[in-house]
């Protein structure tokens, strides 16, 4: 049964799984683990650990029959289904100097998956590395993967990371684990299908170090009853740094696997009490391991519930979506009403209109003056109703022009102004504002043509072209904005990249809500643009230069390419923007922007990343280039737009 019930979470890490020994008796392995024990799967060896092919004569088996570890009829095929991850003989070793050993672990590994594939399992188990060499088990790996269906792969990681400051006394090894999983996943050429299990130690590296992990496909993080602690009433409890690692494996939908036997004596006295929740520590005598999979779900129901907006965002989770054309193409009703839902947007947007109202027309001439405000690219008239309302706010008059290119758009408009009565105050214009010869000059400008990256649904351009009808001293909403950048290991959006098999979609810029992400450094500013412009000759043209340091404790990361945001002013102190340190709060209009990579690159904190963007412009297009001059190059991507623009 799941950890517990936590809103708007239908995630996989509501289910605990329990690693288990080997034995024949598959249905009693079952019904004492998940019916007594209360865990929701387990993770199971197939064969008997004895097995080494080469102690058989050819004939000795008889009819051929390998030690697995059951009929495939003894359980149903929902249950092998659902309820099993195989694991693979822990014995087996790839790369062994020994040739015995290296041909009995090549023959096992393939056998156990061909049964594992016939039973139909989701995952099986596969174990750690002997040693840093690994070429040959990963050719092995590669080679299953290619003839694997739908079954995922996980490779059993130790979360080890030697530094100065966290030395782990199991570990005879001064290697960074994630160099191993690094290597292991290249010489597979990432492989979707391949993923990680954790297997989580007692001493934990650094925060920085934890978090590249993030970024990785981890399915599983399995934790030794080693690794718990006794709390003062003689239960099993896990320290604070284990607490808030376990907290961000289920948010990151990674399921925690308990392994190892009981280290704790549950306290006689405490028989008839409550656990850590529902169950009594009746139910933790039938399973020795109970009390851990009660302190895990005890972890999990302390969780706070996913926020309305984060549930709302739930289905968009690193889902790469092509970024909007909002000047070639013509919005739709549904897109339009999304972004007219985002309340804390418009808010903002009144507050600069106020500000600037206030400014522009003093109290005592409050009643004599009337300003001109155009709303340029005006939509269904959010921005028109912001605009009222802060006239109204600051008992201001305004006079106001919606101009709007999406004839579909005007209609709705028109029925707007009817029904609220703005007929006297709102002019409707049905245009495109670049082309469009204004009756008078405005003393505001307001528009919402803002995308992920800034610029990046051609706001330049566009303002450009409606700066003429701006009087000389007029105020423009948004006055700035800026684009940021930052490298991030995603490995699913990078494998969601690579699955459409061309360079076309590796030279895109998507726009994704970032989550399975790991961000290997603070942003840097790339692109600003103000307005209005101060000069004529003034280029949309840009080109920045960006060197990104990792962190020391972070280790060394593989960038699969690099995460966009922007930050707006509106108007002096009022701004809006997704950069994540000064993100506005419950804004979600827009999603970061992902710039991937066709090659990801491999970064220590010894060495810095060196990053070129480029934005770039022609007459009926703008797009960007990106490439990487350092710690290695990479090609320049989308070279003359060829892959992936906006139209102008």
């Amino acid at each position: 049964m799941p950890l517990g019930e936590r809103a708007g979470d239908k995630s996989e890490s509501r289910y605990c799984g329990i690693e288990t020994e080997f034995n024949d008796d598959m249905p009693h392995v079952l019904a004492f683990n998940l019916s007594s024990g209360g865990f929701d799967f387990i993770v199971a060896p197939l064969m008997d650990p004895t097995y080494r092919p080469s102690l058989l004569q050819k004939d000795s088996l008889g009819s051929g029959v390998l030690p697995f570890a059951a009929s495939d009829l003894v359980l149903s095929p929902a249950q092998w289904s659902s309820h099993v991850v195989g694991k693979i003989s822990s014995w087996i070793d790839l790369d062994s100097e020994d040739e015995t050993l290296r041909m009995d672990s090549e023959t096992t590994l393939k056998q156990e998956i061909a049964w594992a594939t016939h039973l139909s399992l989701q995952a099986c188990l596969l174990p750690a590395p002997k040693g840093t060499s690994i070429a040959n088990y990963a050719r092995c790996v590669n080679q299953i993967l290619q003839g694997l269906s739908n079954m995922q792969l996980w490779l059993r990681i130790p979360l080890v990371k030697p530094d100065d400051d966290c030395k782990d006394a199991k570990s005879d090894t001064l290697v960074d684990s994630w160099e191993i999983w690094n290597s292991f996943r290249v010489l597979c050429e990432h492989h979707s299908q391949l993923s990680i299990a954790l297997d989580i130690l007692s001493t934990l590296p650094s925060a920085n170090s934890l978090g590249r992990w993030f970024g990785e496909s981890v399915r599983a993080a399995i934790v030794n009853t080693d690794s718990f602690l006794t709390n003062a009433r003689g239960y099993p409890c896990l320290s604070k740094r284990h607490q808030k690692l376990v907290t961000a494996f289920f948010n990151h939908s990674i399921q925690i696997i308990i392994s190892g036997k009981s280290v704790h004596n549950i306290p006689k006295a405490c028989v008839d009490s409550a656990s850590y929740h529902d169950h009594s520590v009746a139910d933790s005598q039938k399973h020795p391991l109970r009390p851990y999979l009660d302190y895990v779900a005890y972890l999990y129901q302390r969780m706070d519930p996913l926020p309305e907006q984060e549930r709302f965002e739930l289905g968009y989770r690193d889902f790469l979506q092509s970024p909007l054309q909002p000047l070639m193409d013509n919005l739709e009703a549904q897109t339009y009403e999304t972004f007219e839902k985002d309340a804390v947007k418009y808010i903002q947007y009144q507050r600069a209109v106020c500000k600037a109202l206030l400014d522009r027309v003093p109290d005592e001439k409050a009643s004599s003056i009337t300003t001109v405000l155009m709303v340029v690219g005006a939509g269904r008239g959010p921005l028109v109703r912001a605009s009222l309302q802060a006239a109204e706010e600051t008992g201001r008059k305004l006079k106001v022009f919606a101009v709007e290119k999406n004839p579909n758009a005007v209609v709705t408009l028109h029925s707007l102004v009817k029904l609220e009565g703005w007929e006297d105050t709102v002019t409707i214009v049905s245009s495109d504002m670049r082309y469009w010869t204004a009756p008078e000059k405005a003393d505001i400008l307001v528009s919402e043509l803002l995308g992920s990256f800034g610029d990046n649904e051609l706001s330049p351009e566009c303002l450009d072209g409606a700066q003429r009808f701006l009087k000389q001293d007029g105020i423009s909403i948004p006055s700035s904005y800026t684009s940021f950048l930052q490298p991030v290991t995603a490995s699913k959006l990078y494998n969601d990249v690579k699955a459409h098999k061309d360079i076309v979609h590796f030279e895109t810029a998507y726009v994704v809500k970032m989550h399975n992400v790991a961000r290997l450094a603070p942003t840097q500013p790339v692109f600003t643009f103000t307005h209005p412009k101060r000069s004529n000759m003034e280029s949309n043209l840009r080109y920045k230069k960006l060197q990104f340091m990792i962190p020391n404790d972070t280790g060394s990361a593989l960038v699969h390419g690099f995460a966009g945001y922007f930050d707006a002013t509106l108007y002096k102190d009022v701004h809006l923007g997704i950069e994540p340190s000064t993100a506005t709060p419950n804004m979600f209009s827009w999603f970061a922007i992902f710039f991937p990579l066709r090659t990801p690159i491999c970064v220590t904190p010894d060495s810095p990343l060196e990053v070129h963007f480029w934005r770039c412009c022609a007459s009926t297009k703008v797009w960007y280039e990106w490439c990487v001059s350092s710690p290695s190059s990479s090609p320049i991507h989308n070279s003359n737009g060829r892959s992936y623009w906006v139209g102008l």
